[in-house]
């Protein structure tokens, strides 16, 4: 039987697709990604992770137990302290600096999923929350299998790439696929709109994180 988030992933894997082959991830797969471009996406990363913290804490309230509570609230802990403490890494070593606040796509994004961790069901809002665990994963597991070594930016793939980070993204699949299974239709369309959402969301982050701060 097809599992529920098999489906989530053929409907967004155009999106995918392109996320993929976006330069930022093509170049950094090919360790041509310059520098200012990497130290602008760390910049933005930073900004959103502390967000995304909070969506993720938000939506662990709304939990029907509290396996499943504790379980977010760990997804959170990990985004705070595992993925800052990476960043933070990076800040000091290239002096990192930038001071204008989220881009446009970061922007989106994150205020994208603190609406819907604050308004949407709980079902929704782990089924809006999925892609920043599983793109991720099969990002980072894309680059690393394919990378050009050595890489400046060895550090990052490692960690999106690595068996931590690949529990968690399964964890993640596992809640979402046992909500669905008791969901209904009209519910469980409704996370697929919000993953494909989010999805969306992914790829314009990234390009925002590529073209760096835009101005009017």
């Amino acid at each position: 039987m097809t599992k529920f988030t098999d489906q989530l992933w053929e409907q967004a894997l155009p999106i995918y697709e392109k996320i993929k082959q976006h330069p930022f991830n093509q170049e950094l797969k090919e360790a041509t990604l310059p520098l200012e471009k990497f130290k602008y996406y760390i910049y933005q990363d930073s900004l959103y992770l502390a967000d995304f913290a909070r969506a993720l804490a938000m939506t662990g309230t709304k939990a029907g137990n509290s396996h499943e509570l504790l379980d977010f609230l760990e997804f959170a802990q990990n985004a705070i302290l595992v993925e800052r403490a990476l960043h933070l890494g990076y800040f000091k070593e290239y002096a990192i600096e930038f001071d204008s606040g989220k881009g446009l796509g970061c922007f989106a994004y994150t205020n994208y999923l603190l609406a819907t961790s604050a308004f949407e069901s709980y079902e929704v809002s782990v089924a809006a929350l999925l892609p920043c665990f599983w793109i991720y994963k099969q990002v980072g597991d894309y680059i690393y299998a394919n990378q050009t070594t050595p890489n400046p930016y060895q550090n990052w793939i490692n960690a999106y790439a690595g068996e931590d980070f690949a529990r968690s993204v399964q964890k993640a699949l596992d809640i979402c696929d046992q909500l669905a299974a008791s969901a209904s239709e009209q519910t469980r369309n409704k996370m697929t709109e919000a993953y494909v959402k989010a999805t969306e969301m992914e790829y314009l982050f990234w390009e925002g994180a590529y073209e760096g701060a835009v101005g009017f």
